[in-house]
């Protein structure tokens, strides 16, 4: 909020106190409580014009002195007294102004004015006011002659205009108020008169006016109508321009209709503007030349009028001197001089000062003025000449007087009016002659507040006579203040600089002289500074959102309830009570701009304001938006098969225009439809547009910058381009053989707009490539394909395509080389052989296909091989069918995923696009041993409580000879510490049972079993238990799992529910007894019946196989021989085979890997794979059934 002031105290901002002089005086700052002589303070112009619209005028005089001054008039130098005429209205302010109302009878009070301030001092008098009253200037009532003149002689008709109020304007029109037409010939001059250089028959009317314009006074008079006759003598002569008949007397030399004469003297004052005319008559019509005389003409120089007048605006001393024009045609010349003078009105070059002078001193009033010509100077004395109020020690000489030993007597008003024919200027010099004790103007114990590191100044403003001497001091010293922060000033003031906090305090000021003294007191407290520390920052933002500035500043505490915050936009206060500034919102120092629009862009400045400092701080709102649509689009350069587009860009909105974007709409076929032509820079403002042929154009263009695309522009006029052969032939040509003998043709259409004319066709032209000049085949077709009968198998063709309308055809198109159809390869390959790499990875190699037996572009080669059987079986059985599939001409390949210990057979065959050719002979092969798959069934039976016996099945896949199994076990307890692991070697192959004794009583433990072969043990199947205190009954303890995956969550957790319950169930036994309960054997039956019913669907489950990923296998484990089954077996053994129990080994957990891999082919019978020449991975592999050979064209091929 802002501070208001209370009786006694002022707060001041550090603003030096000043008194302004008056107009006609030189002013003293004189207090008026002191005893002083009139000044004028204001008074009316020195011209004033009584226009007739006007109500009233007011005579204005006002003046200033102590005792207060009365007022008196003269009106022509007699007394005048406004209050003796009842039709003067007096003043409202007390003054000695006078208002006189338009009523009519104005022309009385015209007249030269001057108004007198007088007290018992002296008298102050004004300058001069002329109250003019203009009369309605009225052309005479006259009868005017028809002017008859013989054509090619100079004609004038004089206007004469009344005299009035300037400026005054001429015209000279016809009855209907048609200007007449000025040229080199016909000109108005500067007096109103218009001349003819020489009279045309054409120049003859009976209407020619003279209409003067007044417009200061609003008035245009008419002068009456002149009838102008020019007559022709009937002679033909070749020279008069204009007219084919003119006189003999038509050649004739230049001269002068104006000036008369052959010079002229020119008096103008400076500042006016300097008009020079010559107005020649002759034929042809002269032309008018302009020199200055002895140097160039001025630079401001104008040359007006077709040449006529020159015009100096402004004129200066400098332009003084002889200026001259020449007139010449082709029989002569005439010339006339200018002398120009430049002089000027009065002007102070000393003006007479007010002065305040002691009693007994001498005193000087000067008054000096310069001008042209040299003003006279006339001094008065309370407005009364010299000699009208003699005094002894006065001296007078030409622009000074003396007062000599003055007295107080001789205070009084000098006046110096300095005259000379252009004007009068009069000063008023108040000369007061007395002694007096000092008077401090300024108010005494003021508060004054300060900001620590700005500028303060303490006021003692003082009158006295003599002067007084000024002394500063603070209350903790009595010694006047001093020090480079400390500067007294001439009028009393103690400025105070870089303030400090201990400048606070009293401060007192003693004005002396040797009349008396006088003491204030002042008060100055130290603030802390007013500082924006969040200021507004710069914000670029899009047009309709939301711009928000935030200002938070620190101030004096002392301020809180003080301090102002506002707003500026572009230094204009934001008023957020206006109507026009509802999108604004401010709230705890924060501005807010809804929904932002262009007029909101500009400089916006936060002001926080204390008492006695402010701090500013000021950022930029810069509006962005896509571009305005551009204008003004025009065709050019139009050629039928290209236009140039022009036009000019929109506003960019602060956001600079990257590109131009052209669309184009053809109504013949998608009107309505914009589709986009061609972009360009954001610089260019013109396109060459590509055009098709028989197309009806349309255009429009949009602006792109960084906020988006704007609007298009209004469409172009439109452009319809004649039909024309088509410019282009079809493209993406493909040739395809789906049969042996045949050839399909396809090509892409040319888009509708790209047949530039009616009655589209296509030329299809074909011919076998190395027939040399062998002739085309043609056919002609409407349609975009064609299909080629009767070919060779898989030979090379070369093939163009031409477009064609009614016009005629396109360019002569490109030969492309394309196949006929193929058919199947009639030759399998040789020399098939396979090394074995590892128990189940071989390379297979053969040699290649001859190139003419594979009748067709080589795809690749198939690789199909099955197992016949185990090594440890004796019987052969066909197994399932596997295939890989190797693309691109090769002669080896790795194949993975076999059975270990296993005996193989394989085939190659080569294939193309058309299918597979014949097998090889079959190559039959051995893998080597391999270890073991996963044990499938593992129970544990007869548990006791020192005592458990396991009892399993063989591996189904053995993988080689088994050597025995490797039992493991540990003690567990359902907790994290788990106890040693400890192992048992199995050493009999056939062994399918085993007892552990020596086993801790009601504790649970977790058993792993392994076969192993020559090469190692395979992946371990777990099983948990716990003992009892006492033998648990046979049967009703045992349990019965299947083989389980490690990567079964589902049947891992279906696992672990059914161990949870079963070792509940066992625990419950310890502890109640319970199990000799018939409703406990009953359920444990249950149990066991439901185990047997999921053990058999796992077991049906795992024969049957199941797909699954073998890339991702691949990935996982990159190792083939250790890869596993992912059989969906319900199994409640290895429910922590993801996460190993701590303690136990590794192997028992993540590396118990399935070795069976025979399974991941099986159920991929109907697919192919590929892999790269050194076996990694392609695609994917597949088993498959054996089919009938007749179905090889069905497969599916999976390329790289």
């Amino acid at each position: 909020m802002r501070w208001s002031g209370r009786p006694g105290v002022a707060l001041f901002l550090g603003v030096v106190l000043s008194f302004s002089g008056t107009p006609g005086s030189s002013s003293l700052d004189i207090p008026l409580e002191v005893e002083q002589l009139p000044t004028i303070t204001a008074q009316s112009p020195n011209t004033m014009i009584a226009f007739p619209f006007d109500e009233s005028y007011s005579m204005r005089c006002a003046a200033k002195g102590n005792p207060e001054p009365e007022f008196r008039w003269t009106k022509n130098g007699q007394e005048f007294d406004p209050d003796q005429d009842p039709r003067l209205l007096p003043p409202e302010d007390g003054s000695g102004t006078f208002i006189i109302p338009n009523n009519g009878n104005l022309s009385e009070f015209q007249g030269i004015y001057r108004c007198y301030a007088s007290n018992k001092l002296g008298t102050a008098i004004s300058e001069e006011i002329e109250f003019v009253v203009p009369h309605v200037p009225k052309f005479p009532k006259e009868k005017i002659d028809p002017i008859e003149v013989e054509e090619g002689q100079p004609v004038t008709l004089k206007c004469n205009p009344p005299k009035g109020i300037p400026p005054l304007q001429i015209y000279w029109m016809t009855i209907g108020l048609q200007h007449i037409e000025q040229d080199e010939r016909v000109s108005i001059g500067l007096n109103g008169n218009l001349y003819f250089a020489n009279a045309l028959e054409r120049d003859s009317r009976r209407d020619y006016c003279c209409f003067a314009s007044f417009s200061r006074i609003r008035t245009i008079v008419q002068k009456t109508a002149m009838s102008l006759v020019v007559r022709n003598t009937g002679l033909k002569t070749d020279s008069a321009p204009g007219s084919g008949f003119a006189n003999s007397i038509l050649k004739s030399k230049p001269s002068l209709l104006s000036p008369p004469g052959v010079q002229t003297y020119t008096h103008l004052v400076k500042g006016q503007a300097l008009m020079l005319e010559c107005i020649a008559a002759g034929y042809p019509t002269p032309k008018v030349e302009w020199i200055r005389v002895g140097q160039g003409l001025p630079d401001r120089a104008i040359v007006e009028n077709h040449g006529k007048v020159l015009h100096i605006p402004n004129v200066q001393q400098e332009d003084e001197g002889q200026y001259k024009c020449k007139a010449k045609n082709g029989h002569g010349e005439a010339s006339h001089f200018f002398h120009v003078t430049v002089e000027e009105p009065p002007q102070w070059t000393t003006r007479p000062e007010s002065q305040i002078s002691m009693i007994g001193s001498d005193v000087l009033i000067k008054c000096v003025a310069t001008g042209n010509p040299k003003p006279t100077i006339s001094w008065r004395v309370n407005g009364l000449a010299l000699n009208e109020v003699p005094a002894a020690n006065r001296k007078v000489f030409d622009n000074k007087i003396i007062l000599e030993r003055a007295n107080s007597s001789d205070s009084a008003v000098y006046q110096c009016e300095a005259s000379n024919k252009h004007g009068t200027i009069l000063a008023n010099a108040n000369i007061m002659i007395m002694n007096l004790p000092p008077v401090i103007v300024t108010e005494d114990s003021l508060q004054y507040s300060a900001v620590q590191g700005k500028t303060i100044v303490l006021h003692c403003k003082t009158f006295s006579s003599p002067p007084s001497v000024i002394t500063w001091s603070k209350e903790d010293s009595a010694d006047s203040v001093t020090g480079p922060r400390f500067f007294l000033h001439d009028n009393g003031s103690l400025e105070i600089s870089a303030v400090e906090e201990g400048d606070m305090g009293e401060y007192s000021c003693i004005a002396k002289n040797r009349e008396g003294s006088r003491a204030i007191t002042a008060f100055l407290d130290i603030k802390e500074p007013t500082k924006i520390v969040d200021p507004p920052m710069d914000l670029r933002i899009l047009v309709g959102t939301t711009a928000q500035f935030v200002c938070q500043a620190e101030f004096d505490r002392s301020f809180n309830h003080e301090m102002e915050t506002y707003w500026l936009k572009d230094s204009v206060v934001i008023a957020l009570n206006d109507t026009e500034n509802m999108g604004y919102l401010v709230d705890d120092g924060i501005l807010q701009i809804a929904n932002v629009s262009y007029s909101d862009q500009g400089r916006y400045s936060c002001v926080v304001r204390s008492p006695v400092d402010q701090d500013i701080a000021s950022a930029h709102l810069i509006v962005t938006d896509v571009p305005d649509a551009p204008e003004d689009l025009m065709l050019s350069e139009l050629s039928g098969k290209s236009v140039k587009l022009k036009w000019i860009p929109g506003d960019d909105h602060n956001s600079s225009t990257t590109a131009f974007v052209i669309e184009f709409e053809e109504s013949q076929r998608e009107p309505g439809i914009w589709r986009e032509a061609q972009r360009v820079p954001g610089s260019h403002t013109s396109a060459l547009l590509k055009l098709h042929g028989h197309a009806d154009y349309r255009f429009r263009v949009s602006g792109v910058n960084e906020v988006g695309q704007g609007r298009p522009s209004e469409p172009s006029e439109s452009y319809k381009t004649p039909a024309r052969a088509p410019d282009k032939n079809p493209e993406n040509i493909k040739i395809e053989g789906h049969l042996p003998h045949e050839m399909d043709i396809n090509w892409e259409p040319l888009a509708p707009i790209e047949h530039n004319g009616p009655g589209l066709e296509y030329k299809v032209s074909y011919r076998q490539q190395g027939t040399g000049d062998e002739d085309w085949q043609e056919h002609v077709v409407k349609r975009h394909s064609f299909i080629v009968k009767g070919t060779p198998t898989f030979v090379p063709y070369e093939i163009k395509i031409q477009a064609r309308n009614h016009k005629g055809w396109a360019p002569e198109p490109r030969v492309i080389v394309g196949y006929s159809g193929e058919d199947f390869p009639s030759a399998a390959p040789d020399d098939v052989a396979v090394e074995v790499v590892n128990n189940t990875l071989v390379k297979v190699s053969w040699a290649r296909v001859h190139k003419d037996k594979l009748h067709g572009r080589l795809g690749g080669y198939r690789v199909n091989w099955w197992r016949l059987r185990s090594l440890l079986a004796s019987k052969k059985s066909h197994g399932e069918k596997h295939a890989l599939t190797f693309p691109g001409d090769r002669s080896h390949a790795l194949v993975p995923g076999l059975r270990p210990f296993s005996e193989y057979s394989l085939i190659v065959m080569a294939f193309n696009g058309r299918g597979n050719g014949p097998g090889s002979h079959p190559v039959t092969f051995r893998t080597p041993e391999g270890v073991p798959d996963q044990i499938s069934v593992l129970r544990t039976m007869d548990i006791k409580k020192h005592s458990v016996s396991l009892s399993w099945s063989p591996p189904v896949e053995p993988n080689g000879v088994l050597t025995g199994y490797l039992l493991q076990y540990q003690l567990i307890n359902d907790t994290e510490e788990v106890g040693p692991l400890v192992s048992v070697n199995v050493s009999d192959p056939d062994a399918s049972k085993w007892l552990l004794p020596d086993l801790e009583a009601m504790s649970k433990y977790k058993f792993y079993l392994r076969a192993c072969t020559r090469l190692g043990c395979g992946p371990a199947t777990s099983e948990e238990c716990a003992t009892t205190p006492e033998a648990t009954p046979t049967g009703t303890s045992s349990r019965n799992f299947s083989q389980t995956s490690t990567r079964s969550p589902p049947s891992t957790t279906v696992a672990r529910k059914a161990n949870t319950t079963l070792s509940s169930l066992g625990l419950a036994s310890i502890h109640g007894g319970i199990s000799t309960q018939g409703w406990f054997i009953g359920l444990m039956c249950a149990v066991a019946l439901l185990t047997l019913i999921l053990l058999i669907a796992c077991f049906v489950n795992r024969n049957k196989g199941g797909k699954y990923s073998v890339k991702e296998k691949e990935d996982l484990h990159p190792d083939v021989e250790s890869q596993g089954m992912n059989d969906d077996t319900f199994c409640e053994y290895s429910d922590n085979d993801e996460k190993p129990l701590k303690g136990s080994l590794h192997s028992t957990s993540g590396d118990m890997k399935p070795a069976d891999s025979g399974d991941s082919l099986v159920d991929y019978g109907e697919e192919e794979a590929q892999f790269n020449e050194d076996g990694s991975f392609i695609g994917e592999y597949t088993g498959r059934k054996e089919k009938p050979s007749t179905e090889n064209k069905a497969n599916t091929q999976i390329t790289a």
